[in-house]
């Protein structure tokens, strides 16, 4: 039998080894190196990743205003028709301003909370995408949707792939 020492130290083996697989990944996916701490929160169903929750303030102290990353390569393709297309002007235009107003709140929030106790350097600031009113990156908003966050120009991006999928 296992002595939970024992277990514990394999746990520990596999996640490096599943992070060092994440880390292969996400690079080739970005087409660089990641500059901070991530985690994967969201994969397709082949285990790719496609979103990642940065944290807060990147590996040199700068602060990443970013929290939730679309990297999965089909979401951002069809993500980047949608743009292309006029989607953050039609997103504006179809969400309520505080409904996205408090969004943006809700998301700095989340942020915020996980930037560690103590730092004394730069903040992350904004909302969404680093920006505090409108819609500036439907990819950031499909990110957090994505990974469970309550967004309402998130949803109205899946709203507009799902349709486009039905055509």
């Amino acid at each position: 039998m296992d002595h939970p020492q024992d277990l514990q130290e394999e746990e520990e083996k596999e996640g490096l080894t599943l992070r060092q697989g994440d880390d292969e990944q996400v690079e080739a996916l970005l087409g660089r190196a990641p500059r901070g701490s991530y985690e994967v929160v969201v994969r397709a169903d082949d285990g790719t990743p496609r979103v990642l929750c940065n944290a807060p303030i990147l590996d040199d102290g700068t602060p990443m205003p970013t929290r939730y990353w679309l990297v999965g390569p089909d979401d951002v393709l069809r993500v980047s028709r949608l743009e292309s297309a006029g989607g953050v002007r039609r997103a504006e235009a179809a969400i309520e301003p505080d409904e996205l107003a408090d969004a943006h709140r809700r998301y700095a929030d989340e942020r915020d909370a996980a930037i560690p106790r103590g730092h004394t350097g730069h903040r992350p600031s904004a909302g969404v995408g680093g920006t505090q009113r409108g819609v500036k990156c439907l990819h950031a908003h499909f990110a957090w949707h994505l990974a469970g966050g309550d967004d309402p120009v998130g949803r109205w991006v899946a709203e507009n792939l799902e349709a486009e999928d039905t055509r």
